[in-house]
C-alpha cells in the first residue's frame, strides 16, 4: 500500500509531461523525486532516524535543484530550446496511449530509483555503515552535479560558441552526468543492508541500472552534438582524446558508436 502511494505521488507530479512531452523526463522527473522524498518523510515520520531523514531530505534537495534548474533553462534559454527541438521528440503526433505508457513508465522508474531509501524506512532499519556511506556518496554527487552545472552556465555566458573544458570538465567531459550516477549509486548503497527479498533487490537494481544507462545515453547525445559543433576545432579534438567522457580515470573517451545507448 505504501509503495502504491509512492507511485501515485510520482504519477501526479510527472503528469506535467502531458503539457509538454519532454517534461515527463525533465521537470516532471526532478519534482517527482522531491515529492517522493517528502512522501517518505510523511509516511514513516514515526520511525525515522537521523540518517533516513537526511536521505529523504537529500532526495528533496536534489529534486528541487534539478527541477528548478531545468524550469529556468526551459523558460529563459532560447539556445536550449533550439537545440532540444532537433534532439528530443516533442510528442506531437504521438498516440494518447503511448503518452500514457511513457507517463506510467516514468513514474514507476522514479519510484524504483528511490526504492533503497524507501525499503530502509519500511524496515525501520538502524543507521549502519551502508547508510552512512550511501548518504555521503549521494551528497557528494549532488555537490558535483550542481557545481558542474554552475561552471558550465557561467562559462557559456562568456564563451557561447566554445566547448567547456575548465574546472570539473578537465576531469571528465560530462561531470554533471557523473554527479547523477554518484547520487543514485549512493542511494543504492544506502539500502543494500536492508533488502530482505529478491523483489527489493530487483527493484533497486533496476532503478540504478536504468539511470546509469540513461546517463551514458545522455553523454552519447552530447558527444554527437559537440562533435558536430566543434569537430573541426583542433583544441576540441585534443580535449576529447585525453579527457574521459563520463568516468574519471577510465580510458573511455567516446560512446558515439554505441547506438544502443539512448538518453
Amino acid at each position: 500500500m505504501q509503495y502504491l502511494i509512492m507511485f501515485v505521488v510520482a504519477m501526479a507530479i510527472s503528469a506535467i509531461g502531458f503539457k509538454k512531452f519532454v517534461w515527463f523526463i525533465s521537470i516532471g522527473y526532478g519534482f517527482s523525486i522531491t515529492g517522493l522524498g517528502l512522501a517518505m518523510l510523511v509516511m514513516f515520520h514515526r520511525s525515522l532516524n537521523p540518517c533516513t531523514v537526511v536521505l529523504a531530505v537529500l532526495c528533496m534537495v536534489y529534486g528541487c535543484r534539478l527541477g528548478g534548474y531545468l524550469l529556468v533553462r526551459e523558460i529563459k534559454s532560447a539556445s536550449y530550446q533550439k537545440t532540444m527541438k532537433h534532439e528530443i521528440k516533442d510528442g506531437s503526433g504521438m498516440k494518447w496511449y503511448w503518452k500514457l505508457l511513457v507517463w506510467l513508465s516514468c513514474a514507476l522508474l522514479y519510484c524504483f530509483e528511490v526504492a533503497p531509501v524507501f525499503f530502509r524506512m519500511q524496515h525501520n532499519a538502524k543507521t549502519d555503515a551502508a547508510a552512512v556511506i550511501g548518504t555521503v556518496v549521494m551528497a557528494l554527487g549532488i555537490v558535483l552535479e550542481s557545481t558542474a552545472d554552475f561552471i558550465k552556465n557561467r562559462y557559456k555566458k562568456k564563451h557561447p560558441n566554445r566547448f567547456c573544458d575548465v574546472g570539473l570538465f578537465r576531469l571528465v567531459r560530462c561531470p554533471n552526468y557523473l554527479g547523477e550516477v554518484l547520487i543514485w549509486t549512493g542511494v543504492l548503497i544506502s539500502g543494500v543492508t536492508t533488502f530482505s527479498s529478491a523483489f527489493e533487490w530487483i527493484v533497486s537494481l533496476l532503478g540504478w541500472l536504468s539511470i546509469v544507462y540513461i546517463m551514458f545515453g545522455g553523454a552519447r547525445r552530447l558527444e554527437i552534438r559537440q562533435n558536430k559543433n566543434y569537430g573541426n576545432d583542433p583544441k576540441y579534438r585534443e580535449y576529447v582524446k585525453k579527457t574521459p567522457i563520463l568516468l574519471p580515470f577510465v580510458p573511455l573517451y567516446s560512446v558515439e558508436k554505441y547506438k544502443w545507448l539512448v538518453g
